[in-house]
């Protein structure tokens, strides 16, 4: 038996805004990312973009009322969405009203269920936080900073802008704001890093009390010669400074020492009371990402913004990364020429094999696994013999299978077998 997978495109329960600015551009970062004059200065392009997103939301939820009917909270009406989520870029630069503007058209056009989770991305620094209690006015519940490192040569290698003491001062105006659920991302496996240094972020950030770690290992891809970058593409060029960059920085990483990082995460998150639920990501009860968690679990959320993917439950959709076609399909010079959705694509849809296939990486990046059942016929059963074979996976008691602490680090191998 397969994994179950929709066979009909269903409203999203979830929606992902992007805010395409920084104030400098990290050289690991493969987002959809502005910095300079774009961000800063009386020619910023904050506004206009402001202004196109606005009007992509008004343009997408009429789209969605077509397909599954108005949201609200009566017989009849589809959901509102459980989670809002506004990445980047750095969206805690927004300004405050512009914040607030985005969160209302949200909730006027999509509906907002009872107490939605709704995450802004913030970088730790005093000038890129943003006022959190506005934010929290505005209806943030979530904040996640991006941290990455407690040691000041560590940031500084990554390009970063803040202080080791800039990000607990940002989670104490956090908590003083009242904001109900903070994040704090760390980055391993970072040229010059060492498992001393590591252990020491960690410990940094376990001792300021967030509600929920995320952890990522440094992955230093090249969107370039992948070929997302053209006109229609979701990234944007790779600078040559950032390329030379990940070619330094490659040379400074080690699989070993990666995997020991892991490991002591895994044990020491463990102890001071986080879960691990998902393969990068641990939280204290009840703070487990509800937006990230739809994604994992297959389920449908829209998306806005340069670079942003949508996904229907059947159908993938993605925003051109470029800012100068977005705004110009949004807001047309032309006053006499309606706006129109922005440039991008849409994926081959998949198969039935393959999108069970997909249904069992994602799940199999949950703590919770996936029945066993569907690993049981073909073409899947070889690969869990080979895992399980491996000690890279178990079955729990209640007929579910998993990944082991040895899976998780080695899932991509699962997962390239499974496709």
């Amino acid at each position: 038996m397969a994994p179950s997978v929709v066979d009909a495109p269903s409203p999203p329960v979830g929606l992902y805004v992007h805010f395409p600015f920084c104030v400098s551009i990290c050289p690991y970062c493969d987002f959809v990312v502005l910095a300079g004059s774009d961000t800063l200065g009386p020619r910023n392009r904050i506004a206009s973009y402001v202004d196109a997103v606005l009007t992509e939301l008004d343009l997408r939820a009429d789209v969605v009322d077509e397909r599954f009917g108005r949201p609200g909270r009566t017989a009849g009406r589809r959901a509102p969405l459980a989670s809002l989520y506004l990445g980047g870029g750095t969206p805690s630069l927004l300004a405050p009203d512009d914040l607030a503007g985005i969160v209302e058209r949200v909730r006027r056009r999509f509906g907002l269920a009872d107490g939605a989770e709704v995450t802004v991305e913030a970088n730790p620094g005093p000038d890129e936080r943003g006022d959190v209690f506005l934010q929290r006015d505005a209806g943030i519940s979530r904040i996640s900073f991006g941290a990455q490192s407690f040691n000041a040569a560590e940031l500084g290698q990554l390009g970063r802008r803040h202080s080791p003491g800039d990000v607990a001062d940002a989670v104490d105006a956090a908590r003083a704001a009242g904001i109900g659920s903070i994040n704090i991302d760390l980055l391993y496996d970072v040229p010059g890093q060492s498992l001393a240094s590591w252990t020491d972020s960690l410990e940094r950030a376990i001792a300021l009390g967030p509600d929920h770690v995320s952890l990522y290992a440094l992955v230093l891809d090249d969107p370039d010669a992948e070929g997302l970058t053209g006109p229609s593409g979701d990234h944007l060029p790779t600078s040559a400074g950032a390329r030379r960059w990940r070619e330094r920085a490659r040379v400074a990483q080690d699989d070993d020492r990666a995997a020991a990082m892991y490991h002591f995460a895994v044990h020491r998150l463990t102890e001071a009371g986080f879960h691990g639920y998902e393969l990068s990501n641990w939280a204290r009860p009840g703070h487990e990402s509800r937006h990230n968690l739809a994604y994992w679990e297959r389920r449908p959320v829209e998306a806005v913004g340069p670079g942003a993917h949508a996904f229907d439950g059947l159908d993938r959709r993605w925003t051109a990364a470029r800012l100068d076609g977005y705004i110009a399909a949004l807001r047309p010079a032309d006053h006499a020429v309606p706006p129109s959705l922005p440039p991008g694509g849409v994926e081959p849809r998949l198969d039935p094999t393959a999108a069970a296939a997909e249904a069992l990486i994602l799940g199999l990046r949950l703590e919770a696994g996936v029945p066993l059942l569907a690993f049981l016929e073909p073409p899947f059963d070889e690969t869990l013999a080979w895992a399980d074979a491996a000690g890279l996976v178990e079955q729990t008691t209640d007929g579910r299978v998993r990944f082991t602490t040895n899976g998780r680090l080695l899932s991509n191998e699962v997962f390239a077998r499974l496709i």
